[in-house]
């Protein structure tokens, strides 16, 4: 039997992030593959590197251009980069004489590598409003609930007493440190141009400053090539495990508050169970700690593509695709349960 809305795993009910998961879809990374190209003829015009005309050309092609996408799926499989084909049909719809200005000096990974920035902009765009909305639910439940006594635990033993506003303090400053990285790093996004073999040689004389240009137009920052080095990678990696890691450790800690023999936070909602109908588990806060642990073990399943070999590496690259959408996911939904979990919660005296 085929039942139908039953299309995808159902643990995907609690992991995915449909916005988050929307920026790593064919369609937007071809879209900023394509940013990427026309900012780059921009600057190249600016600096007279290319003629008005054939800037012009690319420019207007650009417009209304939809490449198939089937069809550069089909060459991805072959080449294991969407950029040979893309540009091969880019510089055919753009025609002579100006088709060979059409990725002028650049090679497959600056576009790739600078439209994964461009989307990754977006990524911490979301996460930093979801991250506000928390701390300031943890704020308001501050206000409400900081005076009330609770008993603080050290190696899962009672140490001594403390508040729930001294509980939530624990909670909210590792928070605040993470939005602060989550924003450093947002604000250094770097552009990816160096060329075929990373040195930018294929750029000309103007090559630093087209640099300049280039990053200015599309909003990153100017960054000399990182083609065989993915620290720039593993940076925005380790925000999105850090973030998630101490989400999951405000997970862990509500689960045991949640305790039927402890009680001293109130959750609205919760799981049933099959066997036992007095029980209301606290699924959001469980599924918070399983987030927090997946990333910490993508985060070691993605340091290994700073192994890479030479100038660039397949391998690496192709790691780098599959599993920081993953961790960008994790981070992103891990977010919404804890907005969701805390939004009805509630905190009794623990003493």
């Amino acid at each position: 039997m085929r039942w139908k809305g039953f299309d995808v795993p159902l643990i995907e009910t609690f992991s995915r992030d449909p916005d988050i998961r929307a920026l790593f879809t064919c369609g937007q990374e071809i879209t900023s593959i394509l940013q990427f190209e026309q900012a780059l003829a921009t600057a190249q015009r600016q600096l007279d590197l290319m003629p008005d005309a054939a800037h012009d050309r690319i420019e207007q092609t650009l417009v209304n251009w939809e490449p198939p996408v089937e069809f550069i799926r089909f060459a991805f499989a072959e080449d294991g980069v969407p950029v040979p084909s893309l540009v091969r049909m880019l510089r055919e719809a753009v025609g002579e004489p100006h088709a060979r200005y059409v990725h002028m000096g650049a090679t497959s990974q600056d576009a790739v590598d600078t439209g994964l920035m461009l989307r990754l902009k977006s990524v911490l765009d979301i996460l930093d409003e979801r991250l506000g909305a928390l701390l300031q639910r943890l704020y308001e439940l501050s206000q409400q609930y900081g005076t009330a006594p609770l008993m603080a635990h050290t190696r899962m033993q009672a140490a001594l007493p403390f508040t729930v506003a001294d509980k939530l303090t624990t909670w909210s400053q590792p928070l605040m440190h993470h939005r602060e990285r989550l924003e450093h790093l947002r604000s250094t996004l770097p552009i990816q141009l160096g060329g075929p073999i990373g040195t930018g040689d294929s750029f000309g004389e103007s090559y630093l400053h087209l640099r300049v240009v280039l990053a200015k137009l599309l909003g990153l920052s100017d960054a000399a090539p990182w083609h065989g080095d993915r620290t720039p990678i593993l940076d925005i990696a380790q925000a999105f495990t850090l973030l998630a890691g101490t989400l999951g450790k405000i997970g862990q800690d509500i689960a045991l508050m949640a305790q039927t023999e402890v009680a001293t936070i109130r959750l609205s909602g919760g799981g049933s169970s099959s066997a036992m109908p007095h029980k209301q588990n606290p699924v959001a806060a469980e599924v918070m700690v399983t987030l927090g642990r997946l990333n910490a073990g993508l985060m070691g399943t993605l340091s290994q593509s700073m192994v890479s070999e030479n100038e660039r590496s397949g391998a690496a690259w192709t790691l780098e695709w599959i599993v920081l959408p993953q961790m960008a996911e994790a981070a992103g939904a891990s977010l919404t349960l804890a907005n969701d979990l805390l939004a009805g919660a509630g905190f009794h005296s623990g003493i």
